[in-house]
């Protein structure tokens, strides 16, 4: 009998057990359900960014995909490739397939986070020393796994802050400044320097060439071979208050330069996100930076011109190794999802008006329905911290100079009730850390 009561309640718990289950389920479910709204509203993406393409693409062409979300961007069939794939020896191809949800999700993950490593960071990540932080130092013996953390802290202490030195929208007007061979066709060098903040990638000069890519310059992107270059990066800017972030990695060399010359320009690493499906490269990253800490952004000195013989530097000879279509489809999906403005040669009025590109409740309307469709953390809600998969409380913080930033940046800080958000790598749905104030 006892058997069969202990059964009985095995079995009814089971059952409790099951319908909770069920309920939480079909709650999260509805939830992040797919609403007629939210199809509508990708249709509507997808035709307004078609029209975009049609419109600013000088030959592009995007056309629909299988769903709502995918996308396939072509070139003309006159367009001769001249990359070759090192493994295949493959020409590049002349069709792209991109993912809209994706980029419209991701890039509103970028535009919210920081993108600049730093110490509060590592030390809230679940084993942050170990599985991380040793990873973005040139890597030996004594650093695998940070097992001496002593050796790990000492070196990143160069060019990790406690916190975050930028906020989102603390900047305004914003340019990037590629080295496309381009840049020679048209004297951009005043246009450039109006901007707000000028970012410039790797050694690239200003001296000799001012009338093409202007003066100014606030913030330059580094790649590993520049980064181990550093002293000869910094004679590049005669004012010596230019900020260097380093995509990749911290080097001995790099931490022997900043000590014994020494190096006082402001020196960062870049923690950004991954986008596994975009066109590769420094000026990807410049672009994500940009995004992370400006209202606008506007892209100079990229080959996406039609007509290109292959991808040239406007201060030495042309370079192997870049896909200049992938770049040029990709770049143009940003214009036509309203992230950028391109200005080249062929698009040198700095008063041209991209027409076509969807609205900003388009864009929001489909945001919300990708992030359900793609299940990413938060989809659906308005929370601004939502997206958060992992929340810390910040211990202690610097005085923060919250009250001197421009409007926008003040209202976003407000927004997010003072969080800052960094984003996860390798994070199920595209969650996020978030320091949240003490």
């Amino acid at each position: 009998m006892r058997l069969l009561q202990l059964g009985f309640l095995i079995a009814l718990a089971s059952g409790l057990a099951a319908i909770l289950i069920y309920i939480t389920g079909v709650s999260n479910l509805y939830y992040n359900r797919i609403s007629d709204e939210d199809y509508e509203a990708l249709e509507t993406l997808q035709g307004d960014f078609r029209k975009c393409v049609s419109a600013n693409g000088l030959g592009l062409e995007a056309v629909s995909g299988k769903d709502y979300c995918q996308v396939t961007i072509n070139f003309p069939k006159d367009t001769v490739p001249k990359w070759r794939d090192p493994t295949t020896g493959e020409l590049e191809s002349l069709s792209f397939d991109f993912n809209l949800c994706e980029a419209v999700a991701a890039w509103e993950r970028v535009r919210n986070s920081t993108t600049i490593l730093t110490k509060e960071y590592i030390d809230a990540l679940p084993s942050g020393w170990e599985e991380y932080a040793w990873r973005r130092i040139n890597k030996g013996v004594l650093l695998n796994r940070c097992e001496n953390k002593t050796l790990c802290m000492e070196k990143l202490s160069l060019v990790l802050p406690e916190t975050p030195p930028y906020f989102p929208r603390q900047f305004g007007r914003c340019a990037v400044i590629g080295n496309s061979g381009d840049l020679l066709k048209t004297k951009f060098g005043k246009e450039i320097d109006g901007y707000d903040v000028v970012i410039r990638e790797n050694g690239a000069p200003i001296q000799n060439y001012s009338d093409y890519v202007g003066k100014k310059s606030t913030l330059r992107l580094l790649n590993r071979g520049s980064a181990k270059a550093l002293d000869k990066v910094v004679e590049l800017d005669e004012t010596r208050k230019e900020v260097l972030i380093v995509k990749t990695t911290i080097h001995d060399i790099m931490s022997k330069m900043i000590r014994e010359i020494p190096i006082k320009n402001p020196v960062y690493l870049m923690l950004g996100a991954a986008f596994g499906s975009a066109a590769k490269g420094t000026g990807l990253k410049a672009l994500e930076f940009a995004l992370s800490i400006c209202d606008s952004v506007d892209m100079y000195g990229f080959t996406v011109d039609p007509g290109y013989k292959e991808w040239t530097r406007y201060f030495s000879e042309s370079r192997k190794g870049h896909t200049p279509l992938h770049g040029r489809a990709y770049y143009q999906m940003m214009e036509c999802l309203g992230l950028i403005k391109i200005h080249s040669p062929m698009r040198s009025d700095p008063n041209r008006v991209v027409k076509w590109v969807p609205s900003q409740n388009t864009i929001r309307a489909a945001r919300v329905a990708s992030q359900k469709l793609l299940g990413m953390v938060g989809a659906g809600s308005s929370n601004p911290l939502s997206s958060c998969s992992l929340i810390k409380k910040r211990v202690k913080r610097k005085p923060a100079s919250i009250s001197r930033l421009k409007k926008t940046a003040i209202k976003h800080q407000k927004y997010v009730k003072g969080t800052t958000m960094y984003p996860l790598e390798n994070s199920p749905g595209h969650g996020q850390l978030c320091m949240v104030p003490a």
